[in-house]
């Protein structure tokens, strides 16, 4: 498919290579990694199977070209980023067809992705030049006991060696939304994608060597997290982790010594619905935001909490709503397309049967084919049920009926996940007062959750991650500060 053109040289035979030192290798292990196609559930590509020393390698030409290119003035970095931009953007039909083929991600949204991911890297160019272009200036008289004999100049520095690694919902998307701000800040960057999706980030990554940035600046090593997962994590010479996905990122955390960690991890995140709430606008954004990409997003909604005099209403709406989503494969662009794999297919019907057996009510039948699961509303769902609490990363979305707002906020706080919530009202000041109270990183007012535009700040609390993105926030997060003080002589005489 993907072995003509421009990109023929990334693929050797039916295997892709990775990427370091500034060309495309095949790696010695001789092995490769291959990628299931969620809709066929046969391989359909094959990636290298990186040994250690190969990312030995590729972390220390990261670190030679990364002094270098902290020389490089920032308009150049500028520069190369939007020519990565437009070449990305110029060939996205044959990255989309990654996408659907390795995540089965529905073929619009595959572009679309794309094309976020283009728009991502010109405006991470044009942030940055703007946030690095300033620094700051301090005289020492403004403390206490001090003459103004000392001045002191603060800029931002680059870290050094960032590690990425991107989940496999966003390959493409969550992979420059850690490239662009480290490149830009004079950063070298090593990319781990996931499994799923790793062909569609080489793709990307190819799009960046067009570009014409230095050798060694950017890397992307494929593999199984088995073999270079915690070898890539616990390297010495790796100097940022930026990591989005799931437990694994805790697991990260408490082995990564002394090395700034960006992470953004999973969420339950809720819907808080009142009385007075627009109930058709409620349930468009409920099943947007529950059941696109078949809900195997960390801004899904996870649970909806409604008020139970509105609740027989809405969950109508709701069905009909789902009624017309259309299920099958993502090359015929469908609403729902099978889950990543078979395993997350088995814990998500695992829930289905666990809601079952304590008496949800089902809006619709639960039907399976293989990785393909039809979309699913719970109504009636109590805290028992693990449904409540875990996060399926399916279309499945369970209703709790609430009896205050109160109980709502309440459920909401008890998740150990702290990323997104919603809430739906008429009342600002009913709204604003929620959004204090819940204990996540963003709340969004009359409209589901979601991580864009890729420039307002993106945080979850509790178990759903360290740090802070968004463009703006992810470049801070990549440099350091770095203070000169200049000292002038105590003056024996007075000038002037």
């Amino acid at each position: 498919m993907s072995g003509s053109g421009i990109f023929a040289e990334i693929i050797d035979g039916d295997v892709f290579n990775y990427y370091a030192d500034g060309k495309w290798n095949k790696s010695s292990s001789g092995k490769f990694v291959p990628i299931i196609n969620p809709t066929t559930r046969k391989i359909h590509f094959k990636v290298q199977a990186c040994t250690q020393e190969e990312v030995n390698k590729a972390i220390e030409s990261a670190k030679i070209a990364q002094k270098l290119w902290a020389k490089t003035p920032l308009w150049k970095r500028a520069e190369l980023l939007h020519k990565a931009a437009a070449i990305l953007k110029e060939h996205k039909a044959p990255i989309a067809e990654c996408l659907v083929k390795e995540i089965a991600k529905p073929a619009k949204d595959a572009v679309t992705e794309v094309v976020r991911s283009g728009d991502l890297v010109s405006y991470c160019a044009e942030e940055g030049v703007r946030i690095l272009g300033e620094g700051k200036f301090l005289v020492s008289d403004s403390f206490p006991g001090n003459e103004r004999t000392k001045y002191c100049l603060t800029s931002k520095i680059p870290l050094g060696v960032v590690l990425a690694i991107p989940p496999f919902n966003y390959p493409v998307n969550l992979a420059v939304s850690k490239i662009g701000p480290a490149i830009i800040a004079g950063n070298s960057i090593v990319l781990k994608p996931p499994t799923q999706g790793a062909v569609a980030a080489l793709h990307m990554v190819h799009c960046f060597h067009l570009a014409g940035f230095p050798k060694g600046l950017i890397s992307c090593v494929t593999g199984k997290g088995s073999e270079i997962g915690d070898f890539l994590t616990m390297h010495p010479g790796v100097n940022c982790i930026s990591f989005t996905g799931g437990d694994t990122g805790i697991a990260i955390s408490k082995k990564s010594a002394m090395v700034p960690l960006q992470m953004e991890l999973g969420g339950k995140d809720a819907c808080i619905v009142l009385e007075d709430a627009d109930l058709d606008l409620v349930a468009a954004n409920i099943v947007k935001g529950g059941f696109s990409y078949s809900g195997q997003r960390c801004t899904a909604v996870k649970v909806a909490l409604v008020m139970e005099s509105v609740a027989e209403t809405l969950v109508k709406k709701i069905k009909d709503k789902v009624a017309k989503l259309t299920v099958g494969p993502p090359e015929d662009d469908c609403d729902i397309t099978p889950v990543i794999t078979e395993s997350s297919a088995n814990f998500i019907e695992g829930l289905v049967m666990d809601a079952k057996k304590k008496g949800a009510t089902f809006c619709q039948e639960y039907r399976r084919e293989g990785n393909l699961i039809w979309p699913l509303l719970l109504d009636n769902v109590r805290s028992d049920m693990r449904i409540s609490w875990e996060e399926p990363f399916g279309p499945v979305l369970p209703v709790i009926r609430i009896n205050s707002v109160e109980e709502g906020i309440r459920h909401c706080n008890a998740s150990n996940f702290g990323l997104q919530g919603c809430v739906f009202t008429k009342d600002i000041n009913k709204a604003m007062l929620i959004s204090d109270a819940m204990e996540t990183g963003t709340v969004q007012i009359n409209s589901a959750p979601a991580r864009g535009p890729d420039h307002f700040p993106f945080q979850g609390l509790k178990d759903s991650g360290i740090g802070s993105q968004g463009i703006t926030n992810s470049i801070n997060m990549m440099t350091k500060i770095k203070t000169t003080v200049i000292n002038l002589p105590t003056p024996s005489y007075t000038m002037g």
